[in-house]
């Protein structure tokens, strides 16, 4: 083959090539129902945290649309909640789940997701707490989500729930179809789950070996909350990295069939 033709091909073939490994959230413009959530009013105290986080990328990378059902695992302070209430509107119903083990450390953002359901604007929010081991969903949900929340579920306090079984009942709560996305801190390569208790971190290839393990197809991946800049060996909460954690996130979709 001559050397131009095989330039040309070779040119094709790579956007192609890009896109198969990084399905980052950078591609594609934004949808107007993300748009609208993240605009909406009631939500006026999170904006001041929107670029920082990444929110529109985020929605977006998560491919949550009107009318979907939502499972939010362990929920924080609402922050995520609120937009996913927003985009899958009053046809679709945001889940959050409290373990009952991490509900004993954090009462005070249990108290505020109770808050929130409790509100008329967020009618389409339930509050689930049951314990780390036994997730379930009242139905089979379109999403399942979790931010900075996977590396806690191996730990002590949580009672050591066995990714496995987390995966297990993660996919045994979706509908075919659906996915599981997952973000958490970047922990150093090769170190599994070692720095899940210490640094609050995890290697995103034993989260990806584990989940892909339940049956589940690694769908894609973002860029978009990565940052070089962490070294990966302090502690998220580190007042010099805190809010800045170099973060992976991850697409697993739930076989149709």
């Amino acid at each position: 083959m001559r050397p131009t033709v095989l330039a040309v091909l070779m040119a094709l073939a790579l956007p192609s090539l890009a896109l198969a490994q990084d399905s980052s959230s950078h591609i594609g413009a934004v949808p107007a129902f993300v748009t609208n959530a993240v605009n909406d009013p009631a939500r006026q105290a999170d904006v001041s945290n929107d670029a920082r986080r990444k929110i529109s990328d985020v929605m977006k990378f998560a491919e949550v649309k009107p009318g979907q059902s939502v499972l939010e695992l362990i929920p924080g302070s609402g922050y995520f909640t609120r937009v996913f209430s927003a985009i899958v509107g009053s046809k679709g119903h945001v889940y959050v789940v409290w373990p009952s083990e991490y509900a004993k450390e954090d009462e005070d953002d249990l108290s505020g997701s109770n808050k929130l359901a409790a509100d008329p604007h967020y009618a389409n929010v339930t509050v689930l707490t049951q314990p780390a081991n036994q997730l379930s969903s009242p139905k089979p949900v379109d999403v399942v989500f979790t931010s900075q929340n996977y590396h806690d579920y191996p730990d002590k306090f949580m009672g050591k729930v066995d990714p496995a079984v987390l995966n297990k009942q993660v996919f045994d709560a979706l509908k075919p179809g659906g996915l599981w996305v997952i973000i958490d801190h970047v922990a150093p390569a090769g170190s599994g789950m070692q720095d899940t208790d210490t640094l609050h971190r995890i290697d995103p290839a034993i989260v990806k070996q584990q989940v892909v393990a339940a049956g589940f197809v690694f769908d894609g991946e973002s860029s978009a909350l990565r940052n070089p800049a962490d070294p990966h060996t302090i502690k998220v909460f580190d007042k010099s990295i805190r809010g800045h954690t170099d973060q992976f996130m991850y697409r697993f979709r739930k076989p149709a069939k």
